[in-house]
């Protein structure tokens, strides 16, 4: 697939920083609507080391935050607006969620998140999340800028 977004793009659309910023690219984004944005699951993060020693798997909080951090990003370049500017999104709720198969080391996560509806500055959205063609997670979600 090809990038749309780089690391130095997702940068200036995200306020997140290592060891939380959860996507590394962008490969489709359609204002206002929807994003496909890409996670590659590395064995050196951080929360490996803790969950689970032995049989790393990649907390399903995480899996939540990685579809919330892309929705973040559609957010912004759908309002043609930056972190600094001043404005935040944040997570205000999940609906739904649901975990079908295990994220581990090696694996590299599509999220594919799409927008609902929109109301001012609450949005409402539907992400899955998937390793290759197999659905990982489920998810219905808001998010509020403040």
């Amino acid at each position: 697939m090809k990038t749309v977004m780089d690391i130095q793009e997702i940068l200036k659309h995200l306020p997140h920083r290592y060891p939380f910023l959860l996507i590394d690219r962008v490969v489709e984004i359609k204002e206002g609507v929807s994003i496909i944005a890409l996670k590659n699951v590395t064995v050196n993060e951080m929360f490996f080391a803790g969950h689970f020693p032995g049989r790393p798997v990649m907390p399903g909080v995480l899996i939540l935050e990685s579809m919330a951090q892309a929705a973040a990003v559609l957010a912004y370049k759908s309002t043609n607006s930056l972190p600094s500017d001043g404005s935040l999104y944040y997570f205000a709720g999940i609906d739904n969620a649901r975990f079908r198969r295990v994220v581990e080391p090696g694996d590299q996560l599509r999220l594919e998140v799409k927008v609902v509806r929109r109301i001012r500055n609450i949005w409402k959205l539907t992400g899955n999340a998937f390793v290759g063609d197999e659905l990982a997670c489920s998810a219905d979600f808001l998010s509020a800028e403040g």
